[in-house]
């Protein structure tokens, strides 16, 4: 069985840097690459292109938010190693793709259930992660040491990120923080 390890820390924190170093130091032959953002503009474009040359070949890469499982199984090998970048990217797309809420307005019901639904995708490719004979790398944004957001979608994702981050973080075999480029082990 593969073990999980999660980076986290504030943005522009080093930690897609750190998660990627972690990773060639430990020579995998057979990587996936999991990448959850979605590139709706320039500057996003951008960044997705800086990681891929960091990154460098011999990369399989898989885009994707949801149903992630599915998409992983025919690409994982034994003593291979997935990156998931990032979480924070997955939930967000997980509350707003496909969905019309008026967030201003959503009752505490439905955002009750929709965080239920993204638990149920999290806890279900974690699973499947921890069952295969491949480690797992992944990288999150940490929310909670910043202001209150003043708008209603901000307080919803802070929360339920947070409440993903700590899911990840006990499913981790080995857990860092990274701060200005420099990590500290978690656990």
């Amino acid at each position: 069985m593969g073990k999980i390890v999660y980076f986290t820390g504030g943005a522009r924190s080093g930690k897609s840097t750190q998660a990627e170093r972690y990773i060639f130091m430990r020579n995998y032959e057979h990587k996936i690459y999991i990448a959850t953002a979605i590139a709706f503009d320039d500057e996003m474009k951008a960044r997705v292109q800086k990681h891929k040359e960091q990154r460098g070949e011999n990369w399989i890469t898989i885009e994707g938010y949801k149903n992630l499982v599915e998409q992983i199984k025919p690409h994982a090998k034994a003593g291979g190693v997935i990156l998931l970048d990032c979480l924070t990217n997955m939930v967000t797309n997980l509350m707003i793709m496909e969905k019309d809420y008026d967030w201003d307005h959503v009752s505490n019901e439905e955002v009750e259930k929709l965080e239920q639904s993204i638990t149920k995708e999290v806890i279900t490719l974690l699973e499947y992660l921890k069952s295969i004979d491949m480690d797992t790398v992944v990288v999150s944004n940490e929310l909670g040491m910043g202001l209150v957001p003043a708008y209603a979608l901000g307080r919803h994702f802070r929360d339920i990120c947070g409440r993903m981050n700590q899911l990840v973080a006990g499913y981790s075999r080995e857990a860092y923080f990274v701060v200005s480029g420099m990590m500290m082990k978690l656990k």
